[in-house]
Order: C-alpha cells, then structure tokens, then sequence
C-alpha cells in the first residue's frame, strides 16, 4: 500500500475480494455494478472508491471509471455542489488556460486508464464529470484525484483540499452490517 492524502492506495487494478464489496454494497445501500479493483482505502482501510468495468455485465456502457462509495466523502461533495463551487470551477476554467490544460490532461489521464481495462466505442472520447470542458460532478473528480493520487485531476484536488476530512469519524459502514454479496 502507498499511504495518499486522505487514505490509502490500493495497489492499481487489483481485483476487489467479498469483504470489500460487501462493504461497498453496505456503503452504497445496494449491490454495486461493475465493481472491478478498489482504487482507493479510507485511513480506516474500508475502499471510498472502486474501480469499474467501462461496460456492464448487462452490456450497457459505463463511463464512470472511479466511482466514490464512502457516504461521507459522498456528502462532502453534495456540500460544496450546493455551495456553488462547480459555478466557481466552471468560471476559473474559462479563464484561465493553464488550468484549462490541466483540466484536458485529466480527461486524458481518465481515459487512457480506461481504454487499458477495455474498448468501449460508444464512449469513446467522453470521460466524466464534464471533462474536458467543463465541471460537473465533484464526486466523480473527487473518486479521479484520490484514485490517481495529487496533480493528476487540479479540480478533484481541490474538492479533497475544501472537504472535511471525512474519514475522521472511523469507519462510515459498522463492521457487524458487512455481510458478503
């Protein structure tokens, strides 16, 4: 494991065993689709984002490679959404172009993570949460920055640097609700 702000890394695209994805079903309040690898643990060694297939098993195209689990980290994101900082984001990206580039090696970096994992064409080109021109979707940039590790996604940077540090109150699902899916 590599220690990362805010948790630790899942060494990358390793396959996700039944005590976390009981886990994640518990987290989620419903069995997960898609769920491929944990891409990133809470300090308290639960997954807060998964990794998932770009296509579901019932053949439906599934853009959304990192996908935030954790109910805390979740409405942390919802706050600040309700806030207002995608309208902040959305206005900072606009004028400024060296964020802008940022942005679109991001959406890259998405990308080229999920053409490894498998072809999708019907999404090909399309990432996640607005990339490359706009912001939409803090969790998506969120589950993107703690999966990738810092510098990689400047928009899911800042979401994890204005949160309150979720992961403060222990383990957001009670171990004894962890039964296997």
């Amino acid at each position: 494991m590599v220690e990362r702000a805010g948790g630790r890394q899942a060494r990358y695209g390793t396959v996700i065993d039944p005590a976390d994805l009981a886990t994640v079903a518990a987290q989620l309040g419903r069995s997960p689709r898609g769920t491929r690898a944990v891409a990133h643990r809470c300090p308290c060694g639960r997954p807060d984002v998964v990794e998932t297939t770009p296509r579901l098993a019932d053949g439906t195209p599934f853009p959304t490679l990192f996908y935030l689990t954790c109910p805390r980290a979740v409405a942390a994101c919802s706050r600040l959404e309700s806030d207002g900082l995608m309208r902040e984001m959305n206005a900072r990206l606009a004028a400024d172009p060296e964020l802008a580039a940022r942005y679109r090696a991001a959406h890259e970096d998405y990308l080229t993570r999920r053409a490894k994992i498998g072809d999708v064409p019907e999404i090909d080109g399309v990432s996640a949460g607005g990339m490359p021109t706009r912001v939409k979707c803090l969790h998506v940039h969120l589950g993107h920055a703690l999966a990738a590790g810092p510098g990689v996604n400047p928009f899911g940077d800042e979401v994890r640097e204005r949160s309150e540090p979720w992961w403060t109150g222990g383990p957001c699902v009670p171990a004894t609700t962890l039964e296997p899916v």
